[in-house]
């Protein structure tokens, strides 16, 4: 132990000294500004903190090297010395080729990784020309049709040297399917291809909403991933599980980790039951958090993730590969905290946030940029985002030691009350039957919106202070420049894809399609069966089609 009982028996004693010689006449002279203090999640925070709040604190046992079970501290050795986090920094809109100059002007520009946000038909299965999709083309992203628009979208980037994350859930075989076409159009090996996969439908059911199949179905095409990825491409993360979205829809940060380790959990479940190795599949899981304002509480969250993962892999479910225990995780600022009201003031919320989430020893990190609660962001300040990382790496010294908050009494107790916080949340998921049943009875929906609805309540009464929104506001006018989209970017990608249509070969792309029925209907790896498609330039609406077709469509039930 690291505390000698003795020496905390001095201590106590100490601290009520110290209480009514100190604290207790500055009180009487110096009120404090609140009765009570709490972080964003409405953790109760103290006064001060000492050794009497971590009393059992084992220094191997709770906290350890870096680069040594349970994590705490980070899964490398030499921290941010060795490797830097991957600056990753999230872009898509419009038209293929739109998107494919904003990569190669943030590669030019050192951004370390490239990171497609799609639009909402492509995230929703459908094509750019389908009436569902009327409206919504390249709103909040790329739009991807076809494996023709994946090969633009990567015209001149060298698919074998870069890595490339993919948010996109329902359709994630499908879109991940057009990516390997694409790389293999471009002479690269599959096997060699970096990247991450986000295909993480339990968190669409609980928070984002962007769900197509029901989900066992759902749950089977991100297992036929995992399986394809753990034996065809190495070097893949075939799921990113995130508690990004979560957070977004305004869960606690208690929450936001509770929610995405279940599910996580619940994914190497399914990956066991199809007969897979744990150790062949688990160092390839990758997680997805959200950093948000609450300086201290975020960097607990991810200490506590680390920690969680790491024995739940080795003592749950026996991985005996080392790999298997470390979470490694991308982190992006919080897109909910950002104001339209005084968007300046959002460089200052997102440089906080990124310091949280390297401090919290993330791998990877996408900073929001100033006008993102407007619209798409500029070129302008994409760059700003970017630089925001460049300075923290360069100038700031964070980066120079490894966890220098391990220690604190503060955020080893905030550590531990995260981590005790979770393990509750588990308790009661286990009781409700598991994941999906928890799922389908609404709880995970419940405790999200019962946790908004308090934080919002808090900020309409000025309980919790948002600058330029509900304390120090002016009416000035915003003279930041708004991105514009090309006006001629629908016309251009619906020409496209009607050209795909028109002069791929027809009976290829039948008999891809038919193909892909049978696998689904017989429960075989769809994988293959996506990528004939693919290269048959099956859209992405026909491929999704025929699964709406074999699957079914999911209409979340009201929950009371």
């Amino acid at each position: 132990m690291t505390f000698d009982k003795e020496a905390l028996k001095k201590l106590q004693a100490h601290q009520e000294k110290w209480r009514k010689e100190r604290l207790e006449p500055t009180l009487a002279k110096m009120p404090e500004r609140a009765e009570s203090f709490t972080t964003i999640s409405g953790v109760p925070i103290e006064r001060v903190y000492t050794p009497l709040d971590i009393p059992d604190f084992d220094y191997q046992r709770d906290l350890a090297n870096p680069g040594e079970y349970p994590f705490t501290r980070g899964v490398h050795a030499t921290g941010y010395r060795g490797k830097v986090w991957t600056m990753r920094l999230f872009a898509g809109f419009g038209t293929a080729e739109e998107t494919n100059a904003r990569f190669k002007y943030l590669v030019e520009q050192g951004n370390m990784g490239l990171s497609v946000a799609f639009d909402l038909p492509t995230l929703m299965g459908y094509d750019t020309d389908e009436p569902e999709a009327l409206g919504e083309f390249g709103k909040c992203g790329v739009a991807i049709s076809s494996l023709r628009d994946m090969e633009i979208l990567f015209d001149g980037i060298p698919l074998s040297k870069i890595s490339t994350s993919m948010t996109i859930n329902s359709p994630a075989a499908i879109i991940w399917a057009f990516y390997i076409a694409a790389a293999e159009k471009q002479g690269v090996d599959k096997a060699k291809l970096r990247g991450t996969l986000q295909n993480d439908i339990l968190k669409e059911f609980i928070a984002q909403k962007e769900f197509i199949f029901p989900p066992k179905p759902s749950m089977r095409l991100v297992t036929d991933t995992i399986e394809y990825a753990t034996k065809e491409m190495p070097e893949w993360n075939s799921i990113s599980v995130s508690g990004y979205h979560i957070r977004e829809a305004g869960s606690t940060a208690v929450q936001e980790l509770a929610f995405t380790l279940a599910d996580g959990l619940e994914y190497v479940r399914w990956a066991l039951e199809r007969g897979l190795d744990i150790d062949s599949f688990a160092p390839r899981i990758s997680f997805f958090f959200n950093v948000h304002n609450d300086f201290f509480e975020e960097i607990a969250k991810l200490r506590a993730a680390r920690r969680i993962w790491a024995r739940e892999m080795r003592e749950t479910f026996g991985a005996k590969n080392e790999r298997s225990w470390l979470m490694r995780f991308h982190c992006q600022t919080a897109g909910v905290s950002l104001t339209a009201q005084q968007p300046e003031n959002n460089l200052m919320r997102v440089a906080w946030q990124a310091m949280a989430a390297v401090l919290g020893g993330a791998q990877s990190l996408h900073t929001n940029s100033m006008d993102e609660a407007l619209a798409l962001p500029s070129e302008h300040a994409v760059t700003l985002a970017l630089r925001t990382q460049q300075i923290l790496l360069e100038e700031t010294g964070v980066a120079n030691t490894i966890d220098p908050l391990g220690g604190s009494y503060f955020v080893e107790k905030l550590t531990n009350d995260t981590e005790a916080a979770v393990y509750e949340y588990f308790r009661q998921i286990e009781a409700l039957g598991g994941v999906l049943p928890a799922l389908e009875a609404g709880f995970f929906q419940s405790e999200i919106g019962d946790a908004s609805y308090r934080l919002q309540l808090e900020v309409d009464k000025g309980q919790r202070i948002t600058v330029g929104v509900n304390k120090y506001t002016n009416d000035d006018p915003i003279t930041i420049p708004i991105l514009e989209m090309a006006p001629d970017g629908y016309d251009r990608q619906v020409a496209r894809l009607n050209e795909v249509r028109s002069t791929r070969d027809q009976a290829a792309a039948a008999d891809a399609l038919a193909s892909l029925r049978e696998a689904c209907v017989n429960d075989q790896n769809v994988m293959p069966h996506l990528l004939a498609c693919a290269h048959a330039y099956c859209t992405l609406g026909e491929i999704t089609d025929v699964m709406r077709e074999v699957f079914g469509v999911y209409h979340e039930p009201l929950y009371i």
